[in-house]
């Protein structure tokens, strides 16, 4: 009865030993299906967060593209206008040197027409006189 009593122990012992085994592998091999998992989960959240790096590196740099535009479309249209506000100021002043120099020669036109006409009076005037002496 010991002796049966000792080999059942003994195969209980062995089968725990047995099933302790199989639940070490059993374990280990659900460890390694967690790492692998946990590794390519962890693989993918650094792809996204990567690929989120980049769109935001793109999204900055679009705005800072954006920006810069923006200050050279500024830069040129104030450019534009002072050049605008440039010519104007030399037309101006053009006109204004033209007008004068017309007011001049209309003024020396003038002048001269009035001789004329005062020659051309004085003239007249000596034949009338010579016409009523002749008379």
């Amino acid at each position: 009865h010991e002796r049966e009593h000792d080999r059942e122990i003994s195969e209980l012992a062995a089968k725990h030993s047995e099933e302790m085994e199989k639940l070490r592998a059993e374990l280990k091999e659900e460890q390694t299906h967690l790492l692998d998992e946990l590794r390519q989960q962890m693989a993918a959240t650094h792809r996204a967060e990567h690929e989120q790096a980049q769109l935001q590196s793109q999204t900055l740099h679009s705005l800072e593209l954006e920006a810069l535009r923006l200050t050279l479309n500024n830069m040129h249209t104030s450019q534009l206008e002072l050049t605008q506000s440039n010519l104007r100021k030399e037309k101006e002043t053009a006109l204004m040197e033209l007008r004068e120099m017309l007011n001049d020669k209309r003024a020396q036109e003038v002048a001269i027409l009035q001789s004329r006409h005062q020659l051309e009076w004085e003239r007249i005037k000596e034949q009338c006189l010579k016409e009523k002496e002749d008379l």
